[in-house]
């Protein structure tokens, strides 16, 4: 095994966590699961498969990553979500990475390309983000913020870029992810307040018909049939939302109402 600790953070994962785990035991012996309160087994299937629980309340996306690092044995760290899997390729290309000792770079970048349903492998033309996902704890950790999910190197690290592709199977369905996508505008209104962002009712009008041109013709939804042509559609709504909210609240203020944070909504339908 390559001295590397793997994480995931994840709440109500029961049925796809054990695939990710499955294919993450062959690179590490050390993985770990940090969970915010599944109510749905997703602990048991863990540790069934020889994760490590740890559980730790929900305080947003940076901070939950930042704790799971500190769980972990090992300095070279690798992040998956639960519903990410490593296919074969890339294990190989991982493990063979370490077979001579430390890797040449700091960090690498990880091609990241999401599954629609019904498919089995990335899209051809399948739009993919790249970032840093494998690296040392000692040059580089998740950023705190609550909703940016990104880690933040040390000064002069050096960054590589694997030939592999992780494979994200994120869509359980459209409703599933119109909720989930919901839940995360609530968070980046809130990141909006905090860093005092003020955003004009140009982009209130124009936030849905450019974020629809950008995923369906920048991020080649309309490659991928009627499932690209909705999935577009879900990711213009909620980059409207965001938006719609920020807006929401200033109006709120304004007239004396003390809006609610995404913290506050999770924690009454007991998230």
């Amino acid at each position: 095994m390559s001295p590397l600790s793997i994480f995931i953070i994840a709440q109500n994962e029961a049925d796809r966590i054990g695939r990710t785990i499955e294919a993450a035991r062959l690179l590490s012996d050390d993985i770990v699961v940090v969970d915010s309160g599944s109510s749905d087994g997703t602990q048991t299937v863990a540790e069934s498969l020889g994760a490590r629980v740890v559980f730790n309340p929900w305080p947003g996306y940076g901070q939950q990553k930042r704790f799971a690092e500190e769980q972990c044995r090992h300095d070279w760290l690798l992040n998956l979500d639960a519903d990410e899997v490593v296919p074969p390729d890339l294990a190989a290309e991982i493990t063979a990475l370490f077979a001579s000792g430390a890797p040449p770079a700091d960090a690498y970048k990880i091609r990241i390309a999401e599954i629609f349903p019904g498919e089995k492998a990335p899209h051809r033309f399948a739009y993919a983000l790249a970032p840093v996902r494998l690296y040392r704890r000692s040059r580089g950790r998740y950023s705190p913020s609550p909703v940016h999910d990104r880690v933040d190197l040390a000064p002069g690290a050096r960054v590589g870029r694997l030939k592999g592709t992780i494979h994200h199977f994120s869509v359980r369905s459209l409703g599933e992810q119109m909720e989930k996508l919901n839940a995360y505008s609530d968070a980046q209104a809130d990141d909006l307040d905090a860093r005092g962002a003020t955003v004009s009712v140009f982009r209130l009008v124009a936030e849905f018909p450019a974020n629809f041109i950008k995923a369906y013709i920048g991020r080649r939804h309309a490659l991928r049939g009627i499932y690209g042509f909705m999935t577009a559609m879900n990711f213009a709504f909620y980059r409207y939302l965001r938006v719609a909210k920020h807006w929401e609240r200033r109006l709120q203020r304004r007239a004396g109402v003390r809006p609610p944070t995404a913290s506050a909504k999770r924690e009454s339908s007991g998230g």
